[in-house]
């Protein structure tokens, strides 16, 4: 038991040492969107298994919190066997400092025991806050409670350096299982007869003739013997080579981070849409951006620590510098920062006064970061699917596109929107409308299909606006078909490959990837990609 307990112990541990490696990789956000942009990534399926880097950093937490208790348990009972098996022939190899010392004592009074109990504290915090509901209910608790990991990983260091379990420095002077004279000559013991030619200088009085001479001690003339007493060292924390890499990575990223977002952003104009969504669009030197990237927003006045991702709606080009995001406001982050942006000006006015945009409160911009759409304008053939506000990623890919279709390999786009309300879709009509209008005035109505449903209605409903009209005539009722959307595009497609991306609700996103993952008889195949923050 007491073996097993050493090797329960040591085994969780060094299953801990790689997954407390690993865990901290996904989240290099800036080391991911450098991979997925560049070309040293030129494989597009190689780039795809970025897109599973919140999987997998919650595959390495949950691995953590699995192995975390078997550690504990282990070293329960090891605390226990240390206290009542101690020996005094071997005092550098006990942990316990007298038989039958309180195991308490070892939990709470040593540098491995106490530094244990608080890691198992704060990865409690850690795991509990992490859970849906509680990230649904009250976002703040998961963000400042999974900020706890700094501590985490500095008492993992001390926890490491107690040296509990240690190995033997000697073995060629002592090797195991050999004969020492000394000892025996210390207890009063005689050597045996066989021993004398060997060893004249230790015999002293004859040892009994019918005692048989011991196998291991000689064998052939050939005996082990100890030239001085076992000695012992605590092992090198091997943690420390394990995690230092990464840690030491993630703190440079979070500095280059804090250098290139500690200059606040302009804010040129702030529009509210319908169904409490807010456009803010902003400057920024020397700010680039993919479509399809995301954003982190920081606003001290609404919370000094806390910051949200928002997927950019509007990227900056060569002509224009201008890039922006729609929020929808749902939260008390949300609700906060809306006031402070609304609170100087109407909202019925799009472009801010210069006097205004001084009581501005500051906004902080850190990215871009990659996300799964960059790659949609890669795929011949896209089919794009957003749920409510879950079109944001698809907007900014409308507006390069706006901007000139033909320098992307992408040649034909599926676009499906799903709405609750028929104001939600005033929030890119607009850009709907004119991407449809430059398409058709360049003979190429046929790149872009684009469909929207309305879930929930009492009656034929319509956006209103003349200048809506091309949209109007896409405007359906109900959820879409999704097995004859499929089939459809398979068929029109043979033999292609098609990309999906999805930006909604679970529901449909399991369904998409199970159809994504069905096979046809056109020979087409779908490639399934869903937004993640990482």
């Amino acid at each position: 038991l007491v073996q097993l307990g050493l090797c329960v112990s040591r085994a969780s541990a060094s299953v801990l040492n790689v997954n407390c490696c690993l865990v901290l990789l996904p989240v290099c956000r800036v080391l991911l969107a450098f991979l997925r942009g560049s070309q040293k990534v030129a494989s597009r399926k190689t780039r795809r298994l970025l897109d599973k880097s919140k999987t997998f950093h919650v595959t390495c937490g949950v691995t953590i919190c699995i192995f975390s208790v078997l550690h504990v348990a282990a070293h329960l009972v090891n605390a226990l066997n240390f206290s009542e098996n101690y020996n005094e022939d071997f005092l550098a190899l006990n942990a316990a400092n007298y038989r039958g010392e309180d195991p308490r004592k070892l939990l709470f009074a040593t540098v491995p025991g106490l530094t244990g109990v608080i890691m198992v504290l704060v990865l409690f915090l850690m795991c509990t806050a992490s859970t849906y509901a509680i990230r649904v209910s009250n976002y703040d608790i998961f963000w400042y409670t999974h900020n706890l990991f700094f501590v985490f990983y500095m008492l993992l260091m001390l926890h490491v350096s107690g040296g509990v379990l240690k190995y033997q420095t000697n073995l060629e002077e002592h090797p195991p299982g050999c004969f020492n004279p000394n000892k025996t000559l210390q207890e009063n013991m005689t050597v045996p007869k066989a021993f004398e030619e060997t060893f004249p200088d230790y015999t002293t009085e004859p040892f009994p003739e019918d005692l048989s001479v011991p196998e291991p001690f000689v064998q052939n003339n050939f005996m082990r013997i100890c030239s001085e007493e076992p000695k012992f060292q605590s092992h090198f924390p091997e943690t420390w080579f394990w995690i230092s890499g990464p840690l030491c990575l993630y703190c440079v990223e979070r500095l280059y981070r804090y250098i290139r977002s500690n200059k606040p952003v302009t804010i040129t104009s702030v529009i509210s849409h319908p169904s409490n969504v807010l456009e803010v669009r902003m400057m920024k030197a020397d700010f680039k951006a993919r479509p399809g990237q995301y954003v982190i927003l920081h606003c001290p006045r609404v919370s000094t620590l806390e910051s949200h991702p928002f997927t950019l709606t509007m990227c900056p080009t060569d002509t224009k510098a201008t890039f922006g995001v729609h929020l929808k406001v749902v939260g008390d982050w949300t609700e906060r920062f809306r006031d402070l942006l609304l609170l100087h000006s109407n909202q019925d006015t799009e472009i801010l006064p210069i006097f205004q945009q001084r009581r501005y409160p500051k906004l902080y911009v850190d990215g871009p970061f990659g996300s799964p759409f960059e790659e949609s304008l890669n795929y011949e053939v896209s089919l794009c699917v957003a749920g409510g506000i879950g079109v944001t990623p698809f907007a900014s890919v409308l507006n390069t596109l706006l901007d000139g279709w033909k320098c992307y390999k992408l040649r034909r786009l599926y676009f499906i929107w799903v709405c609750r309300d028929i104001e939600s879709f005033r929030w890119f009509a607009d850009l709907l409308c004119m991407l449809h209008d430059k398409l058709w005035q360049e003979n190429r109505p046929d790149y872009i299909n684009i469909q929207l449903y309305l879930s929930q209605t009492d009656g034929i409903q319509k956006i209103i606006g003349e200048k809506y009209q091309a949209l109007n005539s896409r405007l359906l009722i109900g959820r879409p078909r999704w097995k004859l959307l499929f089939d459809e595009i398979a068929k029109c497609n043979r033999r292609k490959t098609i990309g999906v991306f999805c930006c909604g609700p679970n529901k449909i996103s399991k369904i998409l990837h199970k159809l994504s993952n069905s096979s046809n008889s056109y020979g087409t195949r779908f490639e399934y990609n869903k937004e993640s923050f990482s």
